[in-house]
């Protein structure tokens, strides 16, 4: 008998129907003598509504009021899915982020989760319960509803895996497993059996919608076995996330190319070269809240650097905002911003031990004619910027040079 934490996304739970199946699963895995715990997510479509609703009585809401108004998706979930459950036979009772004690700073929109609670939901197990939890959701020490940004739930379900030492966290969504890249672009792209922790982190990161990079994070750190699926099919063995690389000779270079049309860029022109002047450009950001992803400097003369990172795009004009104040205190020439890119990267632990990736790639893109503007690079990826326009065609040509779809 083993303890699953089952994740079920927007689309495995978007009307009655979907919530029946969800239901019919879980059945499926009581009846192998499994405990199981169930993590779901607003139907699909119904955060988007709350947020509209929220923007059409407010233009400027408080963040604590958005949180109390944005978890009440995931309460709705969390019942009906309940109700499904108790209608096949089997016992289940479903908990808020609240009631499990899922505790978190008080960076609303974006909590950070601190501990779980977990004495009530070990003994409703033991007395034969499925828990049916919200995901997405928390309280602050002060009792507030917090929420922890789109992609919350995968959080959470691999965190209630952590603390009860689940044997696996199932992340069920509307594809079978992890892609070489998305298959809307590459329409032969190629599912992966498995994939380690350190690429999934980065694929995470870099752009890829399967899971979100905190939980990848969590799972990391914690060592949960961590497994996706698809829930509109029966079976499958979907995508595991090992811990440990392969090391065969007939492994891949390259496991998968990751992308990102949400990122713009912005860059700090003509500062001084001097100590701390990186801290006094992202201080701010960090203080508001905002994440920044690349982060390249380049030295120029005189004494003068330019300074580019990256921030989602929605994030953009108040990133802007916040240097335009500082830019004479920087003594910066100008602050540009950039909507129109688009970040690629390629991604393979393959790359430690092989040389001649990057100029392959930039060999397979100059003949396609597509521009790099930027480039960054780690020990298992290759990061770049270039026109969001120039984004599929780019993906498509550097698939088949890798041969990925074999």
């Amino acid at each position: 008998m083993s303890l699953i934490v089952q994740k079920y996304g927007g689309t495995s739970v978007a009307n009655p129907e979907r919530i029946n199946a969800v239901a019919d699963r879980v059945k499926r895995f009581v009846d192998k003598g499994h405990k199981v715990v169930v993590v779901v997510s607003a139907m699909s479509g119904e955060t988007n509504k709350l947020l509209q609703f929220i923007n059409d009585v407010n233009k400027k809401p408080d963040p604590r009021e958005s949180d109390v108004v944005l978890s009440t998706g995931e309460q709705v979930t969390i019942g009906l899915t309940a109700l499904a459950i108790q209608a096949r036979g089997v016992k289940a009772k479903s908990y808020t982020g609240a009631q499990v004690k899922i505790l978190t700073d008080n960076a609303h929109s974006k909590a950070r989760i601190i501990n779980i609670g977990t004495e009530n939901i070990r003994k409703d197990l033991d007395n034969g319960y499925v828990l049916v939890i919200a995901g997405f959701q928390g309280a602050d020490e002060q009792g507030n509803i917090t929420t922890l940004g789109r992609g919350g739930s995968d959080t959470t379900a691999v965190a209630i895996a952590a603390a009860l030492g689940a044997d696996e966290c199932q992340i069920y969504t509307d594809v079978n497993g992890i892609y070489t890249t998305d298959p809307r672009v590459v329409s032969n792209a190629r599912k992966l059996k498995s994939i380690t922790f350190e690429e999934m982190l980065e694929m995470a990161s870099l752009g890829s919608k399967v899971l979100q990079i905190r939980s990848v994070e969590f799972a990391g750190k914690y060592k949960v076995n961590l497994r996706v699926l698809s829930s509109f099919e029966e079976d499958g063995e979907g995508t595991i996330i090992t811990y440990e690389e392969s090391h065969k000779m007939e492994d891949p270079i390259i496991s998968g190319i990751a992308f990102n049309r949400d990122e713009a860029k912005v860059t700090v022109e003509s500062i001084p070269d001097k100590p701390g002047i990186a801290y006094q450009i992202l201080g701010p950001i960090a203080e508001q809240n905002i994440d920044v992803d690349m982060i390249i400097q380049n030295i120029g003369h005189d004494g003068l650097n330019d300074f580019t990172f990256t921030v989602n795009k929605t994030e953009l004009d108040k990133t802007i905002e916040i240097l335009e104040k500082m830019k004479d205190h920087l003594g910066a020439k100008t602050i540009i911003g950039d909507s129109n890119i688009a970040k690629l990267s390629l991604v393979g632990v393959g790359m430690k031990s092989h040389v001649g990736v990057a100029s392959k790639m930039f060999r397979t893109l100059s003949e396609e004619g597509i521009n790099i503007s930027t480039i960054s690079t780690s020990e298992i990826k290759i990061s770049i910027l270039i026109e969001e326009k120039s984004l599929d065609a780019a993906v498509q040509s550097l698939h088949k040079a890798f041969n990925l779809d074999q």
